[in-house]
């Protein structure tokens, strides 16, 4: 067998290269979709979204069981202190996902939904982690160098994590339905996904008991990683500028901060009553 060449570092931690591999799911199920709305999303935008509830756990259970398939020789086992690093640190972001207060905050919408949170980590250079729909999680080991510690890792969780909590996979079938889609217009999108799942990831981290001043120091050393590098005009990339993002979530810090102070101290408004 010829050995694959080095994998480049991936400084976007793609993941939604898999949404392709959830909607070829969908169309062999035969599922029928229809419009869900979604009302307000976690950017105060519109959202719609393509996939019912349990469309997005299966489609999510789906995809997630072809990856661990293809790479079945290179999941580390569960005992590995990789995995067991991982685990502990999705366990934390997640309880932190279900505190009411945070979800308003953020302005998550979960009722009807169901996740079955699951990590798993596989050997393999490149930068990059994902969660699927449903909240399958997978972290590739080149990443764990690059975050220096469990709040740098917790950065990168927490990101991944927010997609899946924002629907944005649903979002993305629901546009690729559309005929709005399609050229900068839909880079914009992209980036707007990525800004709001920086945004969430920020304050997830930060109720989960991590520093999210060290989200600034992670990203900061990504850009680091590829500093030089012939990369596309922000107008042209489906992510945020490095420039744009690191200030981004340096505006975020104290925000959420103050945020988790408050839920502390139980200075936090009750549930509004429906």
């Amino acid at each position: 067998m010829t050995p694959s060449p080095p994998a480049q570092p991936d400084c976007h931690l793609r993941g939604w290269w898999l949404i392709v591999v959830c909607w070829v799911g969908l169309a062999a199920a035969g599922c029928e979709m229809q419009p869900q709305g979604g009302g307000e999303g976690p950017g105060h935008r519109q959202q719609e979204l393509a996939l019912k509830p349990e469309q997005e756990l299966a489609l999510g259970e789906k995809a997630y069981r072809e990856v661990l398939s293809e790479a079945r020789e290179r999941i580390l086992p569960a005992n590995s202190p990789e995995v067991q690093r991982v685990r502990q640190i999705a366990t934390r972001v997640v309880k932190a996902a279900g505190i009411e207060p945070l979800q308003r905050e953020i302005n998550l919408h979960l009722e009807g939904y169901r996740f079955e949170w699951e990590a798993n980590v596989i050997r393999d250079r490149q930068i990059n982690a994902f969660c699927l729909p449903g909240g399958k999680i997978v972290v590739f080991t080149g990443l764990l160098p690059v975050a220096e510690d469990d709040d740098q890792l917790a950065t990168v969780l927490s990101h991944e994590i927010a997609h899946a909590l924002a629907h944005h996979a649903s979002e993305r079938v629901a546009r690729e339905r559309s005929a709005s889609r399609g050229g900068i217009l839909s880079k914009a999108f992209d980036r707007q996904q990525e800004t709001e799942a920086d945004h969430i990831g920020v304050f997830l981290m930060t109720f989960a008991g991590y520093d999210p001043q060290e989200a600034v120091r992670f990203w900061k050393r990504m850009a680091g990683a590829h500093a030089g590098g012939s990369g596309l005009p922000e107008i042209l990339s489906d992510h945020p500028s490095d420039e744009h993002r690191i200030r981004a979530i340096q505006e975020w810090v104290e925000p959420a901060r103050k945020a988790k102070i408050a839920f502390d101290q139980g200075r936090i408004a009750p549930p509004r009553r429906r």
